[in-house]
């Protein structure tokens, strides 16, 4: 069962995840799903695929209140993180959606309409929830050739979509990384397979690299804090990634 439980609390801003389901059958990959809280309004980030919108949607209301979500935020266009959008829209369909431009005639697939989709350029920009102005962060190429995280700069997170994810095996499976070294080694397949180009992966590095960042929060697995958010960045700035790198 996939439970909400509070990453950070400021007076009415706050950030809530939807954590991992260890009971999830084998064949579906396991996701996170974060809930940014501004005063009465809320984004949700990669709401997640139609087989767990139950799931996710239950959770969020043992909480909050679901109608008060104004807007979803899609990293990029795979089934894992989006495919739950029509259900999101039979919901409440004034609902809005994020996303790269790239995957405007894409998502649609999965549901809404021309006013449903905010295109984001491939520079990204500012996203208004209440009067917190949240950031999209260029990440194409990692693993989507049209792809973004969303920063908090004043809760100081970064959602990061499927940069810094780890498949977890059993028994692994805390929400905060608690030993770094033991982590990253289920992380190194995922972003040797998946993550485009070495030069995408050198720019992002190096722009968030600039941001002051408490936490680092993928799509999969575990989330990195405090140090440990350096060393992930130092760690992907040094590992080989792109085209013709085989998985260890």
């Amino acid at each position: 069962m996939k439970k909400i439980q509070y990453l950070y609390e400021k007076g009415d801003h706050k950030w809530a995840v939807v954590t991992r389901d260890p009971d999830k059958p084998d064949y579906l990959i396991d996701t996170n799903e974060y809930l940014i809280i501004q005063g009465n309004k809320a984004i949700l980030t990669d709401p997640g695929g139609s087989e767990i919108f139950p799931e996710v949607f239950s959770a969020i209301n043992t909480e909050f209140d679901a109608r008060s979500i104004t807007a979803l935020f899609a990293s990029h266009q795979d089934p894992d993180v989006i495919s739950s959008l029509g259900l999101w829209l039979d919901f409440n369909p004034d609902l809005k959606c994020y996303l790269s431009w790239l995957w405007g005639s894409f998502v649609p697939h999965f549901g809404g309409n021309a006013s449903t989709f905010i295109n984001l350029p491939d520079s990204g920009g500012e996203i208004a929830l209440g009067n917190l102005l949240l950031q999209a962060i260029p990440a194409h190429y990692l693993h989507s050739s049209g792809n973004f995280n969303l920063y908090d700069p004043l809760a100081k997170m970064l959602f990061s979509g499927d940069i810094g994810a780890a498949l977890l095996p059993p028994g692994e499976d805390a929400l905060i990384v608690k030993n770094f070294d033991q982590h990253i080694r289920h992380a190194r397949g995922f972003h040797q397979r998946w993550m485009g180009s070495n030069e995408a992966k050198l720019d992002w590095c190096q722009r968030v690299q600039s941001m002051q960042i408490d936490m680092l929060c993928p799509q999969h697995g575990a989330i990195y804090q405090g140090e440990d958010v350096a060393r992930f960045i130092n760690w992907f700035a040094e590992l080989p990634v792109g085209s013709g790198i085989r998985r260890d």
